[in-house]
């Protein structure tokens, strides 16, 4: 076994300094285990004057006073001690010598306690010591650990037991320190008042999952049944690991999301739910919900929960997608735009899945896109038949929208070839249908008379719009001459456009294309040549006539009568 020396042996006057006055010297505390012994140093002065020829001396237990009769632990005049001392107390050292050490033997609980000496050197000269050393009976090892052990720094943890039985010493060994790492046994050292201890070292750099460990340290004894335990649990200081936490997340819009985040730190840590930069919720524990209802496509996005306190920090994030029907889509681009140019109209979107998106127009599928939000209808040369209702539809599996917007299509007038003149006895009506956006004006011109006539005439002219179609009625009565040339003239912005009209003879019986005139019946037998005035016929439900009753109207070149459901002013 390896002895060690600390520090120079220090005893503490009692009652006066050396050299002549009353002293003794001895360890204010001392401690030895239960069932061993124990040996309390002690030394002893008086004035040179005296000059004893025997000195005497005696331990007093928990009194200085003999008055007090306290319990006598050693005396050396006649040897009688308190019974609870004999056979278990004796003299080490020489009191000529003024060496009062004394041992204690077969140590038991109810003698801890104050030790007092008193020297006596005959007669008057005697004299207590009122300062004492206390003895502390112990039945476990200290274990030293440091005030702080954290994760990846080596710590040094010892186990100190008193040595102060010259009878029987101790031997330390570590009970639960596998994987912590091999002790070291420093040996016997002396303390600073010349009391001893055995010391042992162990050292070893912590972990995490040794937080809590139990670690043990046994104190026995050769040659005896004696040993004694003692344990410590470690308390390893180590910075957070988030340990439990969503994967990603998908949720319809309207329910309810629970995120949950869980740490493993000593100190419990603070966690913090954050999203981009705000903090949500916060809790110093284990473990933190995230509650949320009714999310809605806004709380879409990641979230991050950290984890920190005084060793450290973690961080991680979760993504929540929230799941919705397509928000109603809006378009943007043209609509409205002139005859040849190319169109291009953006539809867009949002929803979670991306939608299917598709742009219609009359049933007819003129452009669709999976799983984008954004559909773009290029549409090159546009002509009047592009002109019209167009709708954009966008679908996922939680619904469908739809947008419908117009593209209005501006062009040049266009005369159809329908337009024409005809007469009936003195009269002459001209017909002329003209296709234009926006709408057009029209003129009728009689080159032989020197004369216009325009819409603004309602004495001669009837105009009706429908749709892209205006149609314009010219009526001249009192013609009993040759028929004049019409020429129809009709302009907007964009251009305009002439057309001579061409003339069907008064046989024909006025063949007009008059939006309000309906063809009711037709008589294949009719005789060709014949002029009729008018011609009478069952008229239909959809002009809201009663039955039987006769409608302006003429025959066509095939024999069909044409009804007037409304007439001009000008018609007679």
């Amino acid at each position: 076994m390896m002895f060690l020396t600390a520090l120079p042996l220090f005893w503490i006057m009692i009652a006066a300094s050396r050299g002549g006055h009353w002293g003794a010297w001895m360890p204010s505390s001392i401690s030895a285990f239960e069932g061993t012994c124990v040996s309390i140093p002690c030394r002893f002065d008086f004035p040179d004057e005296l000059r004893p020829a025997v000195v005497h001396g005696v331990w007093y237990f928990n009194s200085p006073y003999p008055k007090n009769y306290p319990p006598v632990v050693f005396k050396s005049r006649t040897q009688v001690v308190h019974e609870s001392f004999q056979g278990r107390s004796r003299l080490l050292g020489d009191l000529g010598l003024r060496n009062c050490t004394l041992l204690l033997s077969n140590l038991s609980p109810e003698l801890g306690g104050k030790y007092y000496f008193r020297g006596d050197l005959g007669g008057y000269n005697q004299y207590t010591f009122s300062e004492h050393s206390v003895l502390d009976i112990i039945n476990t090892p200290n274990i030293v650990v440091p005030p702080e052990v954290v994760e990846g720094t080596e710590v040094e943890v010892s186990c100190m037991v008193p040595d102060n039985c010259p009878e029987l010493r101790p031997e330390l060994s570590w009970l639960g320190h596998d994987g912590l790492g091999e002790p070291a046994v420093l040996g016997r050292l002396r303390e600073d008042e010349g009391t001893w201890v055995q010391v042992s070292l162990l050292h070893f750099v912590p972990t995490r999952e040794a937080n809590g460990h139990r670690l043990g340290c046994q104190a026995s004894f050769p040659n005896t049944t004696l040993q004694f335990e003692g344990y410590a649990s470690l308390d390893v200081k180590y910075p957070p690991v988030i340990v439990e936490m969503n994967s990603s997340v998908e949720a319809i819009e309207g329910s309810h999301v629970s995120l949950l985040c869980g740490a493993d730190s000593n100190p419990p840590p603070l966690l913090t739910w954050m999203r981009d930069g705000t903090v949500l919720q916060e809790a110093v524990a284990e473990s933190l919900f995230l509650e949320l209802d009714e999310v809605t496509p806004g709380e879409d996005g990641v979230y991050a929960c950290l984890a920190e306190n005084a060793y450290g920090q973690d961080n991680r994030t979760v993504g929540l997608s929230v799941m919705y029907a397509p928000w109603k889509p809006t378009v943007n681009g043209t609509v409205v735009a002139v005859e040849g140019e190319t169109v291009s109209i953006l539809c867009s979107t949002q929803s979670n899945p991306d939608p299917i998106l598709t742009i219609f127009k009359e049933k007819q599928i003129l452009a669709t896109v999976i799983y984008e939000n954004e559909l773009q209808l290029e549409l090159p040369a546009v002509t009047p038949e592009d002109d019209g209702e167009y709708w954009c539809v966008a679908e996922n599996q939680y619904g469908q929208r739809a947008t419908a917007f117009n593209l209005s299509v501006e062009f040049a007038p266009v005369i159809l070839l329908e337009s024409h003149c005809a007469a009936a006895r003195d009269t002459v009506q001209c017909l002329c249908v003209v296709k234009s956006n926006p709408e057009p004006s029209v003129a009728f011109e009689l080159p032989s008379r020197n004369v216009t006539v325009n819409e603004t005439e309602r004495e001669f002219v009837y105009s009706e719009r429908s749709g892209l179609l205006l149609t314009s009625i010219l009526t001249l009565r009192g013609q009993s001459q040759a028929p004049p040339r019409v020429i129809c003239t009709s302009r907007n912005l964009y251009g305009t456009k002439s057309l001579e009209l061409p003339f069907q003879g008064a046989r024909d019986c006025g063949r007009l294309c008059h939006p309000n005139c309906h063809r009711l019946l037709h008589y294949p037998d009719t005789q060709k040549g014949t002029t009729p005035q008018s011609c009478s016929a069952a008229t239909s439900a959809s002009l809201g006539h009663r039955k039987n009753m006769r409608v302006r109207g003429a025959w066509d070149l095939r024999g069909g009568c044409w009804a007037f459901g409304g007439s001009p002013q000008s018609w007679t």
